[in-house]
């Protein structure tokens, strides 16, 4: 019984996909055939069938896996510990730090190489 109920709802679930797939293709002719309208009208268009494609899509089983991973992302982003403004400073400086060293290294070594390689030529 699980595995009929499964299925039919592949299939329905293929042909929203196929339905979102379609709102996006005229989204994007429509946006090419009517170029020379307004560009406030193509954009509430636009999104218009934006909003229509994202909840088909939304109602498909891949959609709502994707929505609960949406959520669960979120959760997680309140639980990290951000670091604090100064932390955050002190790291970039000592990256900025860091490059530059590298940066004047590199360039002391290939002014060296350059300088090597035009006495070796003549």
């Amino acid at each position: 019984m699980n595995s009929k109920v499964t299925s039919e709802g592949s299939k329905l679930d293929s042909l929203k996909w196929v339905v979102v797939v379609a709102l996006v293709a005229a989204g994007v002719v429509g946006n090419s055939i009517f170029a020379g309208e307004s560009l406030l009208y193509r954009v509430l268009a636009l999104v218009a069938l934006a909003v229509a494609a994202g909840f088909i899509a939304l109602q498909t089983a891949k959609g709502k896996a994707f929505f609960q991973l949406f959520k669960e992302a979120k959760n997680e982003i309140r639980r990290v510990v951000w670091p604090t403004r100064q932390e955050t400073l002190q790291t970039t400086a000592i990256v900025v730090l860091a490059v530059l060293l590298v940066g004047l290294a590199l360039w002391g070594l290939d002014s060296l190489l350059g300088w090597l390689v035009s006495g070796a030529i003549g």
